[in-house]
């Protein structure tokens, strides 16, 4: 963050001065809300919180170096020398601050969201834009009305053009993360499942996703996903087409950016032709596995075209792609063992194209393990059902499921695959992984494994324990 003043912090929020201090022209060069990570210069806001309220730890802030803090509660005491700067509320104010702080770059934002894939197409945005700009994206997926604005925060004089993820569950969410941002270019992934229990339908969803309009400069540039049923719908939108300047990407026909000879039969990437908005064509090699990885990478492309990347400039950007941590990574162990390490979370749409992924493997066994998928409400059963009987039809040996809601998914798999194995919990997959990877059972020739779940089940613990058998098996 560089440097602003407490007038200009005060203007931003709002809030009101309490106790003697009226240095408004003191120098804030950070924001932070967890006092232990406060450097000098920083200002901390006291975020509310259900375990810990942040209020608690203001003066502890203070005395590592905060040179103020903006609170909703009345302190008991003052420390000489600290601004105090009362607002009604601190995560908004946060987000005021953002906004603000925003305004005062003149840099290209690239905002991002959608049901499936928004972390994934949003380093893959970054990575090819890292080509030819000094490139600044979400980390993780920081995507709330926290981490968003941390997110604008970081941005410096250094900083060339922002690719911004967006996340949400509830309606008005995108509309607000979208007003921080004010994205010059917006992509949606898709319109899936995910959060169907807190939005309805996929109707809903869509409506949800559709709010990033709301926050998109007029003129600005959307890319969409040219074969999602709701996204297409937009293609009848006349206000948004002619306020905004749309391109579709994917598989369909009528793609800008279309995806044709897709290779996507290997465990450690896939590959396409890309042929763009002029009908060039250009080989693009994706270090990730599994055909829904065109939309990441066709996406990117035509950001990277919309920004003046060179087709080699783009196709460098997605080469060099790296995914972020438990997102389809592909992990070779000893013993022939593969795993596709997608714990990180799960949805209907991603868990099919994983379960996709795995069927697609060049091993001799393919073993998926899934998880209970969450925020599915009332469609929960329904949901699992179709995910197993999707499973069913697959080239896949066996299948583990973790959970209760999982139990649905192994009742429909069982059609299809002969050995399904429903677990209550890890410890009794765990179990069942030993037994398949026991020492004795070394012949079994290559074995590819798919782990995912949504991310309250941690089912990297299962990932961690297929690395601790084959390493001990072959230590």
């Amino acid at each position: 963050m560089e440097a602003i003043t407490l007038r200009e912090l005060m203007e931003a929020t709002g809030g009101k001065l309490c106790g003697e201090f009226n240095d408004l022209d003191v120098q804030i060069t950070g924001a932070e809300s967890d006092n232990r990570k406060i450097v000098a210069g920083d200002v901390f806001f006291a975020f509310p919180g259900e375990k810990a309220d942040g209020h608690r730890f203001a003066g502890a802030a203070l005395e590592a170096g905060a040179v103020g803090c903006v609170i909703s509660k009345e302190p008991e005491s003052f420390i000489d020398g600290k601004f105090y700067l009362m607002v009604e509320d601190t995560i908004l104010a946060y987000g005021d601050l953002a906004r603000y702080y925003r305004s005062k770059f003149n840099i290209p934002v690239i905002g991002v969201t959608g049901s499936v894939g928004k972390t994934t197409t949003k380093d893959m945005i970054a990575s090819v834009l890292a080509q030819k700009y000094n490139t600044l994206k979400t980390e993780g997926n920081f995507n709330n009305n926290i981490g968003l604005p941390r997110t604008i925060l970081r941005i410096t004089s250094e900083t060339q053009i922002a690719v911004i993820e967006m996340g949400m569950n509830h309606f008005g969410e995108i509309d607000y993360l979208a007003g921080i941002a004010r994205p010059d270019a917006a992509v949606i992934t898709n319109v899936g499942d995910a959060h169907i229990g807190n939005l309805g339908s996929r109707q809903g969803i869509f409506q949800a996703k559709s709010e990033i309009f709301n926050g998109l400069k007029e003129g600005g540039y959307a890319v969409m996903n040219a074969d999602d049923e709701y996204l297409r719908q937009l293609k009848d939108d006349g206000e948004k087409l002619e306020k905004f300047r749309f391109t579709w990407v994917g598989e369909a026909d009528d793609s800008s950016f279309r995806a044709i000879q897709i290779d996507d039969s290997g465990a450690d990437g896939m590959s396409f032709t890309m042929r763009d908005n002029t009908d060039a064509e250009y080989r693009v090699e994706v270090p990730t596995p599994g055909r829904h990885m065109i939309y990441p990478a066709a996406t990117a492309a035509a950001i990277g075209t919309y920004f003046g990347l060179t087709p080699e400039q783009i196709t460098e950007g997605i080469r060099s792609y790296v995914p972020t941590k438990m997102r389809m990574e592909t992990l070779h162990l000893p013993g022939n063992i593969t795993v596709f390490n997608d714990t990180y979370n799960a949805n209907p749409q991603s868990m099919k194209a994983g379960l996709q992924t795995l069927s697609r493997a060049d091993a001799d066994r393919k073993i998926a393990i899934v998880g209970d998928m969450g925020e599915l409400g009332e469609e929960e059963e329904r949901l699992h059902r179709e995910v197993g009987k999707f499973a069913a039809q697959l080239p896949i040996d066996m299948m583990i499921t973790v959970g209760a809601a999982s139990k649905a998914i192994a009742e429909e798999a069982a059609a299809g695959i002969r050995d399904v194995r429903p677990c209550g919990d890890k410890e009794e997959a765990k179990a069942i992984l030993r037994e398949i990877l026991a020492e004795e059972n070394q012949d079994h020739g290559s074995i590819a494994f798919l782990c995912k779940a949504s991310r309250f089940m941690a089912l990297e613990e299962l990932t961690a324990e297929i690395r601790a058998i084959a390493d001990g098996a072959n230590g």
